[in-house]
């Protein structure tokens, strides 16, 4: 009898554990493709005055050949980008013209149209900039664009205040990515006035306080504020004799803080690259940074060889900020490195393309998630970026 009863009760517990998993299969249908979480490996930190990079390895990679970027799709003529509501015909590099579509509407601040004539599905990273039009823009949201797909109206911030103008509705390549302040506004609060505020002010990331791991006593000297090299002042300058449009790639790219940041960079690519050297069945995917004891920024990507095509912007958007953030002189914790290549667990918004790729925004707290999935040709979180937000 007492037997008989055990044997129900645990009967029961079983068939409500194998429903319990039966329903959380069910609630992931699709589930998330690519590498899952706990898959890559922090190196050493590579430091240099107030930024700490930690390079993202991975042994495993995925093929992502079949996908164009857009410097590629621009610079061969593949990939058209141009003014909505322009007429006429362009060139491939190759010298086929490639009609551009009618439009009832004009040009539009927050949007241009894109033709990918390519044989390969098109990668389009949030933040990326094009050069020309009436304005310099920059991509709003990572997406795919598919193969023979119809004239795309494609989602824009301008990053050139002052310029709506121009002798060609055409936009070439910048190679630039615009830097975690600016991309942020556009990839997350998706605002042109913010976008706008983040290119004249630089950051707006704020001095946070020292972290726990720094200690002040009675006979330790207070942990010294960093003052940045890239000021509002020194904005204002640049834009008063290099960039009277405003314009991101003139202000950051050219004069005086352009030639700064050159600097900067070549010596945090040299300590990077020695970093990076001679590793043995792994690949760097990807990079965790961190402006003094804050971690800020992650972008990790499917191959290395993904990485390794946007790694030169990359690396350059991430020391304007480092020039431009106030911060205390201190190393992020490896610890609070790891915290972002966990899952978040919070609000998920999720859009997607059927037979393309899927996009999805988690948020925790501060906490920002975005992956880009691709269906076809194959499925792959392509491009994974967290980051912890200014606002």
């Amino acid at each position: 009898m007492e037997r008989s009863i055990l044997g129900a009760i645990f009967g029961s517990l079983f068939g409500i554990s194998a429903l319990g998993g039966l329903a959380l299969i069910g609630s992931s249908p699709n589930p998330v493709p690519g590498k899952p979480e706990g898959n890559w490996r922090l190196l050493d930190p590579v430091s240099y005055e107030n930024i700490t990079i930690f390079p993202v390895v991975s042994s495993s990679s995925q093929d992502t050949s079949p996908f164009l970027t857009l410097d590629e799709g621009l610079s061969s003529g593949e990939v058209i980008v141009s003014e909505q509501g322009a007429v006429g015909l362009a060139r491939t590099r190759d010298g086929r013209p490639v009609a551009l579509p009618p439009s009832n509407s004009g040009a539009s601040v927050n949007q241009l149209v894109l033709i990918n004539r390519s044989k390969r599905p098109l990668l389009l990273l949030a933040g990326e900039l094009v050069s020309g039009g009436k304005q310099d823009r920059i991509i709003g949201k990572d997406r795919i664009v598919p193969v023979g797909s119809e004239p795309l109206p494609l989602d824009v911030f301008c990053v050139e205040h002052g310029r709506w103008t121009g002798a060609s509705s055409q936009f070439v390549a910048s190679k630039t990515i615009v830097h975690p302040s600016v991309r942020e506004q556009a990839a997350v609060a998706q605002d042109q006035k913010d976008v706008w505020d983040a290119v004249r002010s630089g950051t707006l990331a704020k001095a946070a306080p020292p972290s726990a791991s720094v200690s002040v006593t009675a006979d330790a000297a207070a942990p010294m504020l960093y003052a940045p090299r890239i000021t509002t002042e020194t904005i204002e300058t640049a834009i008063n004799t290099a960039a009277p449009t405003q314009a991101y790639a003139k202000i950051y790219e050219g004069g005086r803080v352009g030639a700064s940041v050159d600097t900067f960079v070549e010596e945090l690519r040299r300590r990077f690259d020695r970093a990076t050297f001679g590793l043995k069945g792994e690949r760097v995917v990807g990079v965790v940074v961190a402006y003094g004891g804050d971690v800020a920024w992650s972008d990790i990507f499917a191959s290395g060889e993904l990485f390794e095509h946007y790694w030169g912007k990359l690396l350059r958007s991430y020391a304007v900020e480092a020039m431009a953030r106030p911060g205390y002189r201190e190393t992020a914790a490896i610890t609070d490195a790891r915290e972002f290549l966990r899952n978040l667990n919070g609000r998920e918004v999720v859009e997607s393309e059927p037979g393309v790729y899927r996009w999805r925004e988690i948020t925790e707290g501060r906490l920002s998630l975005i992956e880009l999935e691709s269906i076809e040709p194959r499925a792959m979180t392509l491009h994974r970026l967290l980051l912890h937000r200014t606002s």
